[in-house]
């Protein structure tokens, strides 16, 4: 009869926890080479292509995009296959311009230098604007501040333009006489836009014409016309004063994002103008 070895001894122990330890280290071996067959795949998927060895990026494709969608274009669907082309087309022909020697010469590194400051200004810019916006605080000020400036009244009136006084004069006889205003205007008058209208001119406030020509319509009443040609730097006007109402403005919500729109660009053409004249440099600018 063999003898039954002790339950605790420690030969027993250490050949059991040997076959343990090289378990888990062939596991663990297993596991690495997995790991290592998987990093090429891994890679890969964040590749488009390998050109002559190289590879490409996804992340070049997704930087066009980037730069397509910031222009403001829309991209028809199955864009993406045409940028992904694009990519792979401009890795081969950079790789030739390399072999070539492009990147050594003159001309290439200053246009290179352009290259680097346009888009660094670019995002720099960019920048400010994100860490910049127009609240609707400010957008509803500056609302109220040109809602303000075009209040008061609104003068329709229409005018036939002629190159001598003595033509407008017998205009004026002639409808005083009877003749159509509307129609002697798509006869005789120089301005075509509003000739065409019989003298149309539509809604304006008095500003928006020559002094001449808004001081003498302002003057007249509803109905009334010129007595006399009025003169302004584009020839002999006859005006008639059809209609008056007060002056129209959109709501604010219709032109919210304008406001915000013009606000932004104005801090970012004021921050333009602060560096400029807190740069330390000996060159004057012409303005």
């Amino acid at each position: 009869m063999k003898p039954t070895p002790a339950r605790h001894d420690p030969r027993a122990y250490t050949k059991v926890r040997s076959m343990k330890m090289k378990t888990s280290s062939l596991r663990q071996l297993a596991a690495a080479g997995c790991l290592v067959l998987m990093l090429p795949l891994a890679a890969q998927a964040q590749n488009i292509a390998i050109v002559n060895g190289k590879a490409v990026p996804k992340s070049r494709v997704d930087a066009l995009m980037q730069q397509v969608a910031r222009s403001g274009q829309q991209l028809p669907p199955g864009s993406e296959q045409r940028v992904r082309d694009e990519t792979v087309l401009r890795e081969i022909f950079a790789q030739e311009a390399e072999r070539r020697g492009i990147p050594a010469s003159a001309e290439y590194r200053a246009q290179l230098e352009l290259a680097r400051q346009s888009i660094l200004i670019r995002e720099m810019f960019e920048d400010f604007r994100k860490k910049n916006p127009a609240t609707d605080t400010e957008a509803k000020a500056e609302y109220d501040k040109f809602k303000a400036q075009a209040s008061g009244t609104e003068y329709r009136a229409s005018h036939i333009l002629v190159e001598k006084e003595d033509e407008a004069k017998a205009l004026i006889a002639q409808i005083k006489g009877g003749a159509k205003f509307e129609e002697l205007a798509k006869k005789s008058s120089k301005d075509p836009g509003s000739g065409e209208r019989g003298g149309d001119l539509d809604f304006a406030k008095p500003d928006a014409y020559v002094p001449e020509f808004g001081k003498a319509m302002a003057a007249l009443k509803k109905g009334e016309m010129t007595d006399a040609p009025v003169k302004s730097q584009f020839g002999w006007h006859i005006i008639r004063l059809d209609d008056t109402r007060e002056a129209q403005f959109p709501s604010f919500d219709e032109v919210k994002d304008q406001v915000k729109q013009r606000l932004e660009q104005t801090k970012l053409q004021d921050f333009q103008e602060r560096l400029r004249k807190s740069a330390k440099t000996d060159y004057k600018f012409t303005q």
